[in-house]
C-alpha cells in the first residue's frame, strides 16, 4: 500500500510494533519474551505487571537482550509527585514512559525525564464519544486529543499515545517530530473493551510511528506467528 506517513522520524521497522506485556506474573512473561524471540523487539510494561512485583527485574532482563521497553504507567498526581516518580523511573534505561495528566503534570515529567522519552495520554483507545461525555468532556474525541497533543508539544512531551482514529488530524495539524504511538490496533475482529480501533495498515496509513498490540498476539494459538504476521503488514505499509 502507499504510505503516506508524515513524521520525519526514522525507525527501523521491526520496533514499530510494541507488543502490551500484560501478564500477573514473571514466569509468563519471560515463556512470552522467549516464545516471541526475534518477532517482537519493542516491549510495554503496564500496571498489572508492575503490581507483580518483578517490574525492574524483567525491565533489566529485557534491556540486557537489547529490546526496547515502555514504561505505560500513566502517572497522574501533583506535579512534584510526578516528577519524583518520573526521575526515579529515568533511572532504569526506559524508553518511553507515560503521563495522563495536565499541563504541570506534563512539564514536570518532561523536567525528571532525562532521556527517557514522556508520551502525553489523549484519551484511552477504551473511551468512546459516551464515556467522554459521561466523564464530563464538551468536545469529541477527536478535538480532545488534537487539544492534547498540541500542549503535549509545547510542553517538550517526545510524543502522544493516540487512537489511529485521530491520528491523521494530528499529523495534518501538529509538527511530524511528534512521535505518534498508537494503541487499539486489531488485526481481527474485535469483540473486547478497545472500542477507537483501527487495523495494522490504518493505522500507518494515518500517520503512526508505533503499533501497540496485546491480546490479539498473547491470545493467539501461535503468538509468534501472529507477531511475525504483523510485522510483515508493516513492512508492506513502508515499502
Amino acid at each position: 500500500m502507499s504510505q503516506t506517513r508524515t513524521s520525519n522520524i526514522s525507525i527501523p521497522a521491526k520496533e514499530r510494533l510494541i507488543f502490551a506485556l500484560d501478564v500477573a506474573d514473571i514466569d509468563s512473561a519471560r515463556q512470552l519474551i522467549a516464545t516471541l524471540g526475534d518477532s517482537v523487539q519493542f516491549y510495554k510494561l503496564g500496571l498489572e505487571f508492575f503490581l507483580s512485583g518483578h517490574y525492574f527485574e524483567l525491565l533489566a532482563e529485557l534491556k540486557a537482550q537489547d529490546k526496547k521497553v515502555f514504561a505505560d504507567l500513566k502517572f497522574f498526581d501533583v506535579p512534584a509527585t510526578v516528577a519524583a516518580a518520573v526521575a526515579q523511573l529515568s533511572k532504569h534505561n526506559i524508553d518511553f514512559c507515560t503521563v495522563h495528566g495536565n499541563d504541570g503534570m506534563l512539564q514536570a515529567a518532561v523536567a525528571a525525564a532525562g532521556e527517557m522519552q514522556v508520551l502525553a495520554v489523549t484519551a484511552l483507545t477504551s473511551l468512546d464519544q459516551a464515556d467522554l461525555t459521561d466523564l464530563g468532556f464538551q468536545v469529541n474525541a477527536q478535538a480532545l486529543v488534537l487539544s492534547r497533543a498540541r500542549r503535549a508539544l509545547e510542553l517538550g512531551c517526545a510524543g502522544v499515545v493516540s487512537s489511529g482514529l485521530e491520528v491523521a488530524k494530528l499529523r495534518a495539524s501538529i509538527d511530524p517530530c511528534l512521535i505518534t504511538v498508537c494503541p487499539g490496533i486489531r488485526p481481527i475482529q474485535n469483540d473486547d473493551d478497545q472500542k477507537r480501533v483501527v487495523n495494522v495498515a490504518q493505522a500507518f496509513a494515518n500517520g503512526a510511528d508505533y503499533i501497540v498490540v496485546g491480546r490479539p498476539i498473547r491470545n493467539s494459538e501461535d503468538p509468534k506467528a501472529t507477531a511475525e504476521a504483523i510485522q510483515d503488514d508493516i513492512l508492506r505499509c513502508f515499502r
